[in-house]
Formats: structure tokens, sequence, C-alpha cells
């Protein structure tokens, strides 16, 4: 609510300072709500006030304020149940569904798998430094043959993935489903995303947390230094304190 109405200083704790909500920041140009069926009740009221009639105040303000913008919002939810089950309000649904636009998903429009794939590529590749030729045919038709219930952030995850794992300049696309491993003890599962968590682990405390250098975590994962410490931060790695004598 405070990212998209904005707060005032002191309206709750943590609160140091006045934020600029999103509604403030969009006067004059558009905004994009997604995922608008995860809404809150109580925001959503909210929502309605500011489309019927521009006006909403900051968290913990008084002063009302007004903001023209127009609204386009995102969901993969079915609203029309959500308002028949009573978990999104009729009024705000109605004022939203001017012009709906069916997004197919992935499964149904195959062709634009390629497409998508070699952009999330190019775009990983460069934020983590590494150039890659493109993606083999036999890659391409495993992603497209895959059916990716999970959609477009689903093949965004995999490509991520994969860039981060792939040595240049072949990128090999990694296991597709978030299929789950057997790992250590033996009958668990996990995740991919927990095994190579693991994997990272092990590599450091072997190196004594080591990540640059001769002997290093990185050569042992035959990674460059900077993906391995991309791929820390974004499974959460951290290096333990030290015990105190």
């Amino acid at each position: 609510t405070s990212e998209l109405f904005g707060h005032e200083k002191g309206a709750f704790t943590g609160a140091s300072r006045r934020r600029i909500g999103r509604f403030e920041l969009a006067n004059g140009g558009t905004i994009f709500l997604d995922e608008i069926g995860d809404l809150p009740w109580e925001a959503q009221a909210r929502l309605l006030r500011v489309l019927q009639n521009g006006e909403f105040e900051r968290v913990g303000g008084s002063e009302t304020l007004r903001s023209d913008f127009r609204l386009i919002a995102a969901t993969n939810r079915n609203l029309e149940e959500a308002v028949r089950d009573q978990a999104f309000r009729a009024d705000l649904y109605y004022r939203l569904n001017v012009f709906p636009v069916h997004v197919p998903p992935l499964r149904e429009r195959t062709g634009d798998v390629p497409l998508l794939a070699h952009y999330f590529l190019d775009i990983y590749g460069k934020k983590i430094g590494k150039v890659f030729t493109g993606i083999s045919d036999g890659d391409l038709d495993r992603l497209t043959a895959y059916p990716w219930p999970g959609n477009v952030r689903e093949l965004e995850n995999i490509v991520e993935r994969g860039t981060i794992l792939s040595t240049p300049p072949r990128f090999r696309a990694p296991q597709l489903g978030g299929g789950r491993v057997e790992s250590e003890p033996a009958g668990q599962t996990a995740t991919l995303r927990e095994n190579e968590r693991r994997h990272i682990l092990r590599a450091l405390q072997e190196t004594g947390w080591k990540v640059r250098g001769p002997g290093g975590a990185a050569e042992l994962l035959d990674l460059h230094p900077s993906t391995l410490t991309f791929r820390m931060n974004k499974l959460g790695v951290k290096r333990p304190p030290k015990r105190r004598k």
C-alpha cells in the first residue's frame, strides 16, 4: 500500500522519511500494476477511489492528493471467479474491465519461445559478463516442447540459470520443470535452486570461503568469480560469522 500511495514520515515503524508513491509519480502518465488479483481487500477500496475520483492520501497523511494517469493491470487469476468468491471487489472489477486483453499461456504460442529465450539470454549474458553464440537447435526443441506451467517467468528463470551454469560460448539449457532431484540424505528431495545452493556452499567450505584466485571456489566450480558472486547473492549464500574464542 505504501508503495502505491506513498507515506508520511513517522507513519509506521521504519518510515524515517516521506515517500512519494507510484500513483503520485504516475501523474500525467501510465502505471502498470502486475498481479492485481493479489491486492488486499482494503487496498482494492482505495484503488477504486483513485480510479473514480483521482484522489488519495499518503499513508499517515491527511492531505488529499490528485493524480491523473492511465492504468494497465495484469493478473493470472480468473477475476470473475474471484468476484463470485468475494475475494475481489465487483465494483473494482467492472471499473478495470474496460478493455480486456487475453494473453494466451506460453504453451499455446510456442513460436514465441525461441524469441523470448534469446532475449533473456542476451539480458543475463550481459548482466553477468558472458557472451554466447546462441542456443542450439536441440535445446530450442526441448524448450519449445516443454508445456511451461509457469509461463514466461519460468522460461526467464530457466534461461537465467542456464546462463549462470553454462561456459561460453555454448549455452546449455538446464533441466526443465523445476525437476526434483535426489539429494543428501538419500530419499529426500530438493528443488534445483536448493541443490545449486548446497553445491556452492560445499565448494566454499572446501576452499575456506575463498571465492577468487587459485584454489578458490570459482575455480573449483569452473565459474567466473563475478558469476559466482552474483549467484551467491541470488541464492542468499553468506559466510557464517566467525565464532568468538
